[in-house]
């Protein structure tokens, strides 16, 4: 089938409600506390009578790894990185983040059916586990599952207690060169136990397309897979105001499914700048029973790829500001959070970010919904490897098994969220050479279009001259490019789309605060501290500077945006210095592994963010010993030209041209001298008026602890979070960047210390303890919130450092600023 250039479609998601929900006829019970957990245990731990009292006690969303210690033997691996060009092998001490995720683990629950799940159909489902479960129920064997991104369910109504206690058992393996990062490991995403009638909707059974979807009207088609016999289906429709918009109902099947369609006139619209939801609420009746009720969440948006626009949405042509993401959280690893990723979100959206790429795995369901929330666009993968491997151990094992079910079920599982607007089958696989290549990615490409004939499948092709070659690229719905600039003209006249994506871009590194000397392009730079520039100029043997893609993105229509390699840092993969150690994160976020930005950040939001002022300078203004010393200042801002002053000189006007892609884009005074005091930056509109003032002056000694909260007050559940940037300051409360000094930390009340991170790739400080030191002046603590409303407070402590000391609250209610 041919995917149709013009695609509208009505998108929704299923919200799942824990405890009793919908008038009885469906429960969701969220298997969260009380399991128990051991690591490297064989069969005979988990067989020996269910003796866990030796067992450690979580909660899941959990992975083990995390907690550390960091160790360069852990998943050690000598070999040569294709990927990166890489023809020597070399041993690898960081590339999956040394920590201990390797090994077995098993996880335990008990639980009782409540009374109103008795004798009802029983659906165990997860939406990951790291990896390779094999899932027990009440000492007999349920099923397994190999891919550890994957989401899965087991109908377990024949092996379910309705009387006394279950107990359910889950082994997981990790063998050592499984991942190219750090894959975390455990129960890190939700364990859920669903309860319905035999007369109900199937699980991820209901598709929502708009054949139309106009400013105007929206034509609305939904269909409903529905297990039962003489049944009936009831839809109502609200709109973002709740209030409702449309109902109808049907009891005529197609097979197992309705098929209802309904009109929407004047619908408003998603997008990242509206990201208006609506819900609906479908209902099963057999009789006058009701049977099943499902609340849903969607959203009305067309999109549209053609030679002739590009891409648009919504009928308005625009390109991608996208990022890539691994799934790792920083110092909470892999488990899931909703509070971290909703930080993350924001700090994205505040650099006019407007799209996500999954890379290279399947997205949690709380990314997905917070995307459709907030106004991002998803780019959601599969793949990291197909038939052939790329490490030892890798998805290659499982491929020609299991591609599909776990294709089907990412498709099936979130196929209904308006924030996805393209899949991708792979990423830099090797089967980009050669014939069985080709016939693979077609493959996967019809089994996308299958389930899901909306929306374009793409692959991140890294090996550009064999696509070209091949035919793989030309196969592709959508042409994805990683990296391979200089290969953009050609790929464009002879892939047939009329368009290229560019799937993975940039890959600079740099470390937050860092600036190295004299400042120039640098490839594959090392140096003694095992840190990059933050003069962005530092890039890989197969990557390039941010300034390459700006070029493409606004010179040629045809280039339909990107997605920046990364976000932010992640774990693993410590490229440049991954035969390096201590390296044991990544060096290519926008912002460091705690979230805080680096200078890049500007960089991009200036290009970005057009509706807020951005003006940015760098290096710092602290640097004893250079006096004299060649001190270039670059500044990122949205406004065309500056002047600088030194100590109240002018250091003169630059202005963005076209000299070099970096002066196109970047306002840099290369031959300043350090001298200690005051750099200011005055920016001029296009009137050549004054627009815009920064200063940032040379600060005095480390004097006190400066702490700021992303947010005060958060939710009594367990799980919320505040993220506290703290900053070593001098009397005059201006920041000292390049404090190192070693701090403590405390929390009272309500809430404890959950985790810190300062962002140092070469930090090997465990997360969970409650003392770390501050790279380059900052570093960010975690605070998470009780299951009891209350006060909360943090101090945290430095030797000969004025203490810091905050106080934040927890709440029982939900309606609060997140």
């Amino acid at each position: 089938m041919r995917l149709l250039k013009s695609i509208s479609f009505f998108i929704l998601l299923t919200v799942c409600f824990s405890g009793l929900a919908q008038a009885q006829s469906r429960e969701v019970m969220e298997l969260k506390s009380g399991w128990k957990f051991t690591r490297n245990a064989d069969e005979a731990a988990y067989r020996s009578q269910y003796d866990d009292a030796g067992w450690e006690t979580v909660s899941v969303p959990h992975d083990w790894a995390i907690y550390g210690p960091f160790d360069k033997e852990i998943d050690k691996q000598t070999v040569a990185v294709t990927q990166n060009n890489e023809k020597v092998a070399t041993e690898k001490t960081g590339r999956t983040g040394s920590l201990p995720y390797i090994g077995q683990g098993w996880y335990r629950q008990k639980f009782s059916i409540p009374a109103s799940g008795k004798n009802k159909r029983v659906i165990l489902l997860f939406e990951g586990a790291m990896s390779e479960p094999v899932v027990y129920l009440n000492d007999q064997k349920v099923g397994q599952w190999n891919y550890g991104y994957s989401y899965f369910y087991f109908d377990i109504t024949s092996y379910i207690k309705n009387d006394g206690v279950n107990v359910l058992a889950v082994h997981l393996n990790n063998p050592d060169q499984s991942s190219r990062w750090y894959p975390g490991a455990g129960l890190y995403r939700k364990v859920s136990v669903i309860f319905k009638n035999e007369e109900s909707i199937d699980q991820w059974g209901t598709t929502v397309t708009t054949p139309m979807a106009t400013t105007d009207l929206a034509k609305v088609n939904i269909r409903t897979a529905v297990s039962g016999e003489n049944v009936r289906l009831v839809t109502e429709i609200f709109d973002p105001a709740g209030v409702r918009v449309v109902a109808g109902q049907t009891d005529i099947r197609f097979g197992k499914e309705f098929d209802q369609n309904f009109l929407i006139k004047d619908p408003k619209l998603w997008s990242p700048e509206s990201p208006n939801l609506y819900y609906a609420v479908s209902k099963v009746y057999a009789g006058n029973e009701l049977k099943d009720e499902l609340k849903t969440r969607f959203g009305i948006r067309q999109i549209e790829y053609s030679p002739s626009t590009g891409f648009s949405l919504n009928g308005k042509t625009r390109k991608f500001k996208g990022v890539c993401l691994h799934h790792d959280l920083g110092p909470l690893g892999a488990a899931v959070n909703v509070a971290a990723l909703r930080r993350q979100m924001r700090i994205l959206k505040e650099m006019g970010c407007d799209a996500i790429r999954s890379s290279h795995n399947m997205p949690s369901l709380e990314q997905l919904e917070l995307a459709d929330e907030m106004g991002f666009m998803f780019l959601a993968e599969s793949f990291d490897e197909w038939a052939k491997p790329k490490v030892k151990n890798g998805y290659a094992r499982f491929f020609n098994a299991d591609a599909e079910k776990d294709v089907v079920n990412l498709v099936r599982a979130t196929k209904n969220h308006p924030s996805i607007i393209m899949w991708s089958a792979g990423n830099e696989v090797p089967d980009q050479h050669g014939a069985e290549g080709v016939k693979r990615a077609k493959w996967l490409q019809e089994l996308f279009h299958r389930e899901d004939p909306t929306r374009p499948v793409t692959v991140g092709m890294d090996q550009v001259k064999a696509t070209l070659q091949s035919g793989f690229g030309a196969l592709l719905d959508i042409p994805g490019l990683n990296y391979r600039t200089h290969l953009y003209e050609e790929a464009y006249r002879v892939f047939p789309q009329g368009f290229i994506l560019g799937s993975e871009t940039a890959s600079t590194v740099s470390s937050r605060g860092v600036y190295k000397f004299p400042v120039q392009k640098q490839v594959e730079k090392q140096y003694p501290d095992n840190q990059s520039s933050s003069y962005d100029l530092e890039y890989c043997s197969w990557s390039n500077l941010p300034e390459d893609d700006f070029v493409l993105q606004d010179d040629k229509p045809w280039v339909i945006g990107e997605f920046v390699w990364t976000g932010f840092d992640y774990l693993g993969e410590p490229t440049p210095y991954d035969d390096k150690w201590p390296s044991r994160s990544s060096y290519f976020g926008i912002n460091d592994l705690a979230g805080l930005p680096k200078d890049r950040y500007y960089l991009y939001r200036s290009r970005w963010n057009k509706e807020k002022e951005t003006l940015h300078i760098l290096p710092h203004w602290d640097w004893k010993g250079r006096e004299g010393e060649v001190t270039p200042i670059f500044v990122y801002t949205n406004y065309e030209s500056a002047e600088l002053f030194i100590n109240g000189k002018s250091m003169g006007v630059q202005k963005k041209n076209n000299t070099s892609p970096q002066h196109r884009y970047r306002l840099m005074w290369m031959d300043v001298k350090y001298e200690p005091g005051t750099v200011k930056v005055v920016a001029y509109g296009n009137d050549g008026k004054v627009a815009a003032e920064k200063t940032i002056s040379t600060p005095g000694k480390p004097y006190a602890i400066k702490l700021d909260p992303d947010r005060r007050t958060i939710q009594a559940d367990g799980e919320d979070l505040s993220f506290v940037t703290v900053s070593i300051v001098d009397k005059n409360g201006n920041e000292c960047p390049q404090a190192a000094n070693q701090l403590k930390f405390s929390v009272k009340g309500a809430g404890k210390y959950r985790a810190a991170c300062n962002g140092d790739a070469t930090s090997v400080e465990q997360f969970h303890l409650p003392t770390m030191k501050v790279f380059n002046g900052k570093l960010v603590v975690l605070v998470q919130a009780g299951e009891s409303a209350g006060p909360i407070e943090l101090v945290v402590t430095g030797d000969k450092l004025k203490e810091g000391r905050i106080k934040l609250s927890s709440t029982a209610s939900s309606a609060i600023n997140k």
